[in-house]
């Protein structure tokens, strides 16, 4: 067979060429770290490297949500933290000025005090992240969630939770809504409050109260009525919830004695001192006070004439104190609950960051397997490629140099 010149220089040329490129992917793959350099060198692996890739990507926007959700709830928490140390405050101011020790003055004291608390408080509920949201306004976060009018706080925000995508299937809030924090608070015992009427004359006080049985109590409102006749007291209890006195059962001329407990339909409460003749007392299902108006309570309590000598006054004092006290418990309790379901979230939130860690590392594991540049394999192929190079070039050297001249 006759192989032209031109033949023979093209094919070794494209010979020198291809082991050329050769040499140059594999001296590629050495300084860039990576063996796929085009899809082409592995279609498969390039595919899959992309699927890692995008994965991983993914992966990595979580961690960061995971971040800044733990940033927005542990802010949250510290703040709720504070408001729980005031509120604390508050309630032993208020035992303080219950205990009878303390005159007019001191009580005006502690008001003021307690004035400066109520701005702390209201500070507290309207703080912002690092970013400048406010964290208890729910979804509205560039408005101020509380705002203190003429007829006290209120709530300008909404009962929407922010939440984020901490997991492909998991999202989580990091808000609360300030209205179950701050304005949501059930009064009295949470079930039903009582209370004596601002037009009572005698020394009685009306506790809290429980319920003994939620299945008897019916959630309706209710009015204690003292008699005094002859130096002898007794109580009679209406229902009043169709706004129509209606006798309880049992409950009628039944003779009084202070601090003795009082139980019907499923609750019991007492009332101590001694009730005047025509004085009512109130026992109506719970309703929504906020933790503002609780501490604005207490302020009006203290600053609150008790003029010496004064039953009635004396009494109406340790009746304030005493809602106060419970109202406080309340609202600590609120605050308490938020701040255990905060507790929950960052516990779960540090959960899904070590999965996600250890995803991220499998990811970049598996994807290093699959693209990443084998030193050993590319040092022992550059070295065989470059000695083929240079053998292909000398062999073609010396055979084009060749002619029939040589052999004659």
């Amino acid at each position: 067979m006759r192989i032209s010149t031109s033949t023979f220089y093209n094919e070794n040329i494209t010979t020198l060429n291809n082991l050329q490129a050769q040499v140059a992917q594999t001296q590629q793959q050495m300084s860039t770290g990576h063996r796929i350099l085009t899809p082409a060198d592995d279609p498969a692996g390039a595919a899959r490297a992309v699927e890692l890739n995008q994965a991983d990507a993914t992966n990595t926007q979580f961690t960061a949500n995971r971040t800044a959700a733990t940033n927005t709830l542990s802010l949250s928490e510290s703040i709720l933290q504070s408001v729980t140390s005031l509120l604390q405050d508050a309630k032993t101011a208020a035992v303080q000025a219950g205990n009878g020790t303390m005159n007019q003055s001191d009580r005006q004291s502690m008001a003021s005090d307690l004035q400066g608390r109520y701005q702390e408080l209201l500070g507290l509920a309207n703080s912002t992240d690092g970013t400048g949201n406010y964290l208890f306004s729910g979804s509205q976060a560039g408005t101020t969630p509380f705002a203190n009018t003429a007829n006290g706080v209120v709530y300008q925000g909404d009962d929407v939770q922010r939440k984020v995508q901490a997991a492909s299937s998991r999202q989580i809030s990091t808000t609360d809504s300030g209205a179950d924090i701050f304005m949501r608070t059930r009064n009295g015992n949470g079930t039903f409050q009582a209370a004596s009427v601002v037009t009572n004359t005698g020394s009685g006080v009306i506790s809290q109260g429980t319920v003994l049985d939620p299945t008897l109590y019916n959630g309706n409102s209710y009015q204690v009525n003292f008699s005094v006749a002859a130096g002898v007291t007794t109580y009679s209890i209406n229902d009043m919830t169709s706004g129509v006195p209606v006798a309880v059962a049992g409950q009628s001329n039944v003779s009084y004695v202070s601090g003795q407990a009082v139980s019907f339909n499923g609750i019991q409460f007492n009332v101590t001192g001694a009730p005047a003749d025509g004085d009512t007392f109130n026992v109506t299902p719970s309703s929504n006070q906020s933790v503002f108006d609780t501490l604005n309570n207490l302020i009006k309590t203290l600053t609150t004439p008790v003029p010496t000598g004064s039953l009635a006054a004396s009494a109406a004092f340790s009746q304030g104190m005493n809602n106060a006290l419970g109202m406080l418990d309340q609202n600590l309790n609120s605050v308490l609950t938020v701040r255990a379901t905060i507790g929950s979230r960052l516990n779960e939130l540090v959960a899904l960051q070590s999965t996600g860690d250890q995803l991220g590392l499998q990811y970049k594991q598996t994807l290093s397997s699959i693209q990443d540049t084998d030193y050993n394999k590319a040092i022992s192929d550059l070295t065989q490629q470059q000695m083929t190079l240079q053998a292909a070039q000398l062999s073609f050297a010396k055979v084009s140099k060749t002619s029939l001249f040589d052999y004659m």
